[in-house]
């Protein structure tokens, strides 16, 4: 097995959910790729919308460090594979600093910076705050010696005497202050029910937002001690994650665009690497499937945004009824899955499924393991795997392929067939690519 070695890297955490570490982190990045440096990126968890911001950021894919679905044995070679040939590794925390699965696995931004070996900057909202930030900092310093707390990066400073005082607070408890960024409305970044606008919508003017963000954060912070903590993490030399197996010649078409921007580029190259030619396609612009496909995959995303669109290619929406009525190997996950129903909100959709969907307020939002009830392309009865559910929307019927387990809940969900799996899970390949191998093994058998 090849390896790689992890040079420079850090860790941007936060105290607690929308403390403002995207803004910074992805600032970091745009700014240091400003100045000529080469960055990689990173997002601990199952996020798929800041990863795409970190993407436009650093001229380079980001990829996802996620212990609890793929396993912590897989997070460092994830790294070193997201790392590879830059000068630079920026990781982007999720929720708090300590924040994770609720079973206790580890899967916290803190477990993720520990595999890596990474030191941590914490972001610290400042407002409304003097002295007692240094409690709070430090509260967050000695909470797990095995995290390496290497400084702290202040936001929404009101003024420069807040700016002082808040510098000597910590100094008091000898932290490291690397920036300080006001309050300013042009950071405030876009959002919606799951987040963050994806790039992919609008990406000209987020493209603008982040080269004024570039700026703010050059001038705000010190770039070259930003550098220098990320120095300081050791040389870790990390095997490579696994690659799929080359099984079969086959052509695989992928929902893209607007509506369907969720899928995790491990997934595509595990898909790749297993035979696949990933032909891409835009569900809201083509009328027909991409021609002499073998499989179809369709992520998520946000189709409820774009019901009416969707809605109105009644050509596309009857080419893929009738693909999958003959056969064709299907893997869709969330947006994929409502696409895929009778009716969303009482919009027409495709129809494969004899279901309607309908957006709710309640989310739903959390690990999963699942187990399969029924033989599908990616998993056989009986065997388990790991993912995540978020979504604000339900099923019905909800289907009774897979078995839902997390800590205080189980449930039936999702449909499947030897050539259909159409579920809300989200599923992470980069640390097993076996259900790649799995789905291209199934399109080769249906090869006409």
């Amino acid at each position: 097995m090849t390896s790689a070695t992890l040079g420079p890297r850090l860790v941007i955490a936060g105290t607690h959910s929308g403390v403002g570490k995207t803004t910074v982190a992805t600032g970091l990045m745009a700014a240091l790729r400003a100045r000529g440096t080469s960055v990689a990126s990173a997002k601990v968890g199952p996020d798929f919308i800041d990863p795409g911001y970190h993407s436009l950021a650093t001229g380079r894919p980001s990829r996802n460090l996620d212990a609890w679905i793929c396993g912590v044995e897989a997070i460092a070679p994830l790294a070193a594979r997201a790392a590879d040939g830059a000068s630079i590794l920026i990781v982007e925390g999720v929720m708090g600093l300590y924040d994770g699965a609720v079973d206790s696995t580890p899967s916290s931004t803190a477990d993720v910076a520990c595999l890596i070996e990474a030191p941590v900057i914490l972001v610290v909202d400042g407002s409304a705050m003097s002295a007692s930030v240094a409690a709070l900092v430090r509260g967050y310093r000695d909470h797990d010696p095995q995290v390496r707390l290497a400084g702290v990066i202040l936001n929404r400073v009101s003024h420069e005497r807040h700016r002082q005082l808040l510098v000597e607070a910590l100094e008091s408890i000898d932290v490291q202050v690397l920036g300080c960024v006001g309050t300013d409305d042009a950071l405030t970044w876009r959002d919606r029910h799951l987040g963050l606008v994806p790039v992919v919508e609008q990406p000209t003017e987020v493209a603008k937002q982040l080269a004024r963000l570039a700026t703010v954060i050059a001038e705000s912070c010190d770039l070259d001690a930003v550098m220098r903590v990320a120095a300081s993490a050791p040389r870790l030399q990390a095997p490579l994650p696994p690659t799929a197996a080359f099984v079969a010649d086959v052509r695989v078409a992928v929902a893209g665009g607007a509506a369907f921007s969720f899928m995790y580029r491990d997934n595509i190259e595990a898909l790749g690497a297993a035979g696949a030619e990933i032909v891409s396609f835009d569900p809201l612009e083509d009328e027909r499937l991409p021609a002499g496909i073998d499989a179809l995959v369709i992520g998520g995303g946000f189709p409820e945004v774009f019901a009416p669109r969707l809605g109105e290619n009644t050509e596309l929406l009857a080419d893929v009824r009738a693909h999958i009525g003959n056969g064709l190997v299907t893997w869709a996950e969330c947006g994929g899955l409502l696409w895929l129903a009778r009716s969303l909100d009482d919009r027409p959709l495709a129809g494969v499924l004899d279901s309607r969907a309908d957006m709710t307020s309640r989310l739903t939002l959390g690990y999963r393991t699942a187990t399969a009830r029924v033989d599908n392309p990616l998993f056989a009865a009986g065997s388990t795997v790991r993912g995540h559910e978020f979504h604000y929307s339900t099923v019905t019927p909800g289907g009774d392929a897979l078995e839902l387990d997390s800590r205080f809940a189980s449930r039936a969900e999702g449909f499947a067939s030897p050539t259909l799996l159409a579920t809300y899970l989200h599923q992470h390949l980069g640390g097993d690519p076996r259900p790649a191998e799995r789905l291209v093994r199934a399109a080769a058998r249906n090869q006409h």
